[in-house]
Protein backbone atom coordinates (compact mmCIF):
# COMPACT_ATOMS: atom_id res chain seq x y z
CA UNK A 1 0.00 0.00 0.00
CA UNK A 2 1.22 3.27 -0.68
CA UNK A 3 1.92 6.08 2.45
CA UNK A 4 0.72 8.62 0.17
CA UNK A 5 -2.77 9.31 0.63
CA UNK A 6 -5.18 10.88 -2.09
CA UNK A 7 -5.45 14.77 -1.15
CA UNK A 8 -9.69 14.57 -1.06
CA UNK A 9 -11.57 12.74 1.66
CA UNK A 10 -14.07 10.12 0.08
CA UNK A 11 -17.05 8.60 1.36
CA UNK A 12 -17.21 4.88 1.69
CA UNK A 13 -19.44 5.11 -1.36
CA UNK A 14 -17.58 7.07 -3.50
CA UNK A 15 -14.69 4.77 -2.79
CA UNK A 16 -16.60 1.63 -3.39
CA UNK A 17 -17.98 3.43 -6.74
CA UNK A 18 -14.40 4.30 -7.99
CA UNK A 19 -12.81 0.89 -6.84
CA UNK A 20 -15.38 -1.38 -8.92
CA UNK A 21 -15.54 0.93 -12.01
CA UNK A 22 -11.42 0.56 -11.58
CA UNK A 23 -10.06 -2.60 -13.65
CA UNK A 24 -6.85 -1.92 -13.87
CA UNK A 25 -6.04 -0.88 -10.16
CA UNK A 26 -6.36 -1.53 -6.40
CA UNK A 27 -6.87 0.05 -3.38
CA UNK A 28 -7.70 0.51 0.03
CA UNK A 29 -9.94 2.97 1.99
CA UNK A 30 -9.41 4.32 5.39
CA UNK A 31 -11.51 6.59 7.23
CA UNK A 32 -11.98 8.57 4.22
CA UNK A 33 -8.32 8.26 2.26
CA UNK A 34 -7.69 6.33 -0.47
CA UNK A 35 -4.38 4.23 -0.94
CA UNK A 36 -3.23 2.67 -4.26
CA UNK A 37 -1.68 -0.83 -4.21
CA UNK A 38 1.65 -1.67 -5.66
CA UNK A 39 1.96 -4.82 -6.95
CA UNK A 40 3.58 -7.87 -5.77
CA UNK A 41 6.79 -9.86 -6.29
CA UNK A 42 7.34 -13.40 -7.45
CA UNK A 43 7.68 -14.82 -4.15
CA UNK A 44 4.69 -13.15 -3.02
CA UNK A 45 2.60 -14.67 -5.59
CA UNK A 46 3.95 -18.35 -5.02
CA UNK A 47 3.62 -17.98 -1.05
CA UNK A 48 -0.04 -16.71 -1.86
CA UNK A 49 -0.96 -19.14 -4.69
CA UNK A 50 0.75 -22.22 -2.15
CA UNK A 51 -1.24 -21.02 1.21
CA UNK A 52 -4.50 -20.87 -1.07
CA UNK A 53 -3.86 -24.12 -2.38
CA UNK A 54 -3.34 -25.69 0.69
CA UNK A 55 -6.16 -24.47 2.39
CA UNK A 56 -8.42 -25.36 -0.69
CA UNK A 57 -7.73 -28.92 -0.30
CA UNK A 58 -8.29 -29.13 3.06
CA UNK A 59 -11.15 -26.83 3.20
CA UNK A 60 -12.93 -29.13 0.34
CA UNK A 61 -16.30 -30.42 1.54
CA UNK A 62 -16.54 -28.46 4.11
CA UNK A 63 -18.32 -25.24 4.76
CA UNK A 64 -15.39 -22.40 4.39
CA UNK A 65 -14.73 -20.78 1.12
CA UNK A 66 -11.14 -19.49 0.48
CA UNK A 67 -10.81 -16.06 -1.11
CA UNK A 68 -7.69 -14.77 -2.31
CA UNK A 69 -6.10 -11.49 -3.67
CA UNK A 70 -9.24 -10.04 -4.91
CA UNK A 71 -11.84 -10.57 -2.05
CA UNK A 72 -12.31 -7.15 -0.25
CA UNK A 73 -12.96 -7.46 3.24
CA UNK A 74 -14.88 -4.54 5.31
CA UNK A 75 -13.57 -3.38 8.73
CA UNK A 76 -16.86 -1.27 9.58
CA UNK A 77 -15.79 0.19 13.04
CA UNK A 78 -12.24 1.22 11.70
CA UNK A 79 -13.50 2.72 8.65
CA UNK A 80 -12.00 0.36 6.39
CA UNK A 81 -11.68 -1.37 3.11
CA UNK A 82 -8.76 -4.28 2.76
CA UNK A 83 -7.16 -6.33 0.61
CA UNK A 84 -5.83 -9.36 2.75
CA UNK A 85 -3.69 -12.11 0.53
CA UNK A 86 -6.17 -14.58 1.69
CA UNK A 87 -9.64 -14.24 3.35
CA UNK A 88 -11.34 -17.48 4.64
CA UNK A 89 -15.16 -17.54 5.87
CA UNK A 90 -16.94 -20.31 7.51
CA UNK A 91 -20.56 -20.77 7.19
CA UNK A 92 -22.63 -18.03 4.87
CA UNK A 93 -20.43 -15.77 3.84
CA UNK A 94 -22.18 -12.02 4.33
CA UNK A 95 -21.30 -9.37 1.55
CA UNK A 96 -21.94 -5.53 2.24
CA UNK A 97 -24.15 -5.48 -0.67
CA UNK A 98 -25.40 -7.49 -4.21
CA UNK A 99 -22.27 -6.89 -5.61
CA UNK A 100 -20.96 -9.58 -3.28
CA UNK A 101 -17.33 -8.60 -3.77
CA UNK A 102 -16.97 -6.83 -0.12
CA UNK A 103 -16.78 -9.90 2.63
CA UNK A 104 -17.99 -8.78 5.96
CA UNK A 105 -17.79 -11.46 8.09
CA UNK A 106 -14.00 -13.25 7.42
CA UNK A 107 -12.50 -16.02 10.06
CA UNK A 108 -9.19 -15.83 8.96
CA UNK A 109 -7.29 -12.91 7.22
CA UNK A 110 -3.41 -13.96 5.77
CA UNK A 111 -0.96 -10.96 4.92
CA UNK A 112 2.39 -11.88 2.74
CA UNK A 113 5.25 -9.12 4.49
CA UNK A 114 6.63 -6.81 1.75
CA UNK A 115 9.15 -4.31 2.67
CA UNK A 116 6.55 -2.02 2.38
CA UNK A 117 3.67 -3.16 3.61
CA UNK A 118 5.27 -5.05 6.58
CA UNK A 119 4.81 -1.75 9.47
CA UNK A 120 1.28 -1.10 7.92
CA UNK A 121 0.00 -5.36 8.02
CA UNK A 122 1.39 -5.29 11.80
CA UNK A 123 0.08 -1.66 12.88
CA UNK A 124 -2.90 0.01 11.35
CA UNK A 125 -3.93 -3.09 9.71
CA UNK A 126 -4.09 -5.05 12.10
CA UNK A 127 -5.40 -2.49 14.60
CA UNK A 128 -8.46 -2.35 12.02
CA UNK A 129 -9.19 -5.95 11.66
CA UNK A 130 -9.47 -6.48 15.23
CA UNK A 131 -12.77 -4.46 15.04
CA UNK A 132 -14.11 -7.32 12.76
CA UNK A 133 -15.79 -9.55 14.72
CA UNK A 134 -15.80 -12.54 13.30
CA UNK A 135 -12.11 -12.45 12.59
CA UNK A 136 -10.75 -14.78 15.11
CA UNK A 137 -7.25 -15.70 13.38
CA UNK A 138 -4.55 -13.63 11.56
CA UNK A 139 -1.28 -15.06 9.81
CA UNK A 140 1.57 -12.90 8.77
CA UNK A 141 3.86 -14.63 6.90
CA UNK A 142 7.58 -13.35 5.79
CA UNK A 143 8.59 -13.87 2.36
CA UNK A 144 12.23 -12.42 3.28
CA UNK A 145 12.73 -15.63 5.41
CA UNK A 146 10.57 -19.34 6.32
CA UNK A 147 8.60 -17.77 8.86
CA UNK A 148 4.92 -17.22 10.04
CA UNK A 149 3.25 -15.44 13.07
CA UNK A 150 0.00 -16.67 13.74
CA UNK A 151 -2.49 -14.18 15.71
CA UNK A 152 -5.59 -15.72 17.34
CA UNK A 153 -8.05 -14.18 19.38
CA UNK A 154 -8.64 -15.38 22.92
CA UNK A 155 -11.30 -13.15 24.64
CA UNK A 156 -9.87 -9.57 24.19
CA UNK A 157 -6.50 -10.51 23.63
CA UNK A 158 -4.68 -11.73 20.47
CA UNK A 159 -2.23 -14.33 21.17
CA UNK A 160 0.84 -15.10 19.27
CA UNK A 161 2.48 -17.80 17.98
CA UNK A 162 5.49 -18.26 15.81
CA UNK A 163 6.79 -21.02 13.40
CA UNK A 164 10.05 -20.81 11.07
CA UNK A 165 11.92 -22.90 9.15
CA UNK A 166 11.46 -25.21 6.66
CA UNK A 167 10.08 -28.38 8.40
CA UNK A 168 7.46 -26.80 10.73
CA UNK A 169 3.89 -27.19 10.70
CA UNK A 170 1.53 -24.13 11.35
CA UNK A 171 -1.72 -25.35 13.29
CA UNK A 172 -4.71 -23.06 11.64
CA UNK A 173 -7.48 -23.67 14.77
CA UNK A 174 -10.15 -21.50 13.39
CA UNK A 175 -10.36 -23.57 10.29
CA UNK A 176 -9.31 -26.75 11.31
CA UNK A 177 -6.42 -26.42 8.88
CA UNK A 178 -2.51 -27.45 9.06
CA UNK A 179 -0.15 -25.40 6.74
CA UNK A 180 3.20 -26.98 6.51
CA UNK A 181 6.26 -24.79 6.30
CA UNK A 182 7.75 -26.59 3.52
CA UNK A 183 4.57 -26.38 0.94
CA UNK A 184 4.02 -22.76 1.83
CA UNK A 185 7.85 -21.68 0.50
CA UNK A 186 7.71 -24.22 -1.87
CA UNK A 187 10.08 -22.63 -4.50
CA UNK A 188 10.52 -20.12 -2.73
CA UNK A 189 13.38 -21.09 -0.45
Amino acid sequence: MSAIPAQKTYTAEEYLALERSSMENKSEFVDGQIFAMAGASREHNLIGVNIAGELRNQLKGRPCEAYANDMRVRAAEAKGYHYPDIAVVCGKPEFEDGQMDTLLNPILLVEILSSSTEAYDRGDKFSGYRKVPSLREYILVSQDKPLIERYIRQGDAWVLTETSGLDGVVNVETIGCVLAMSEVYDRVF
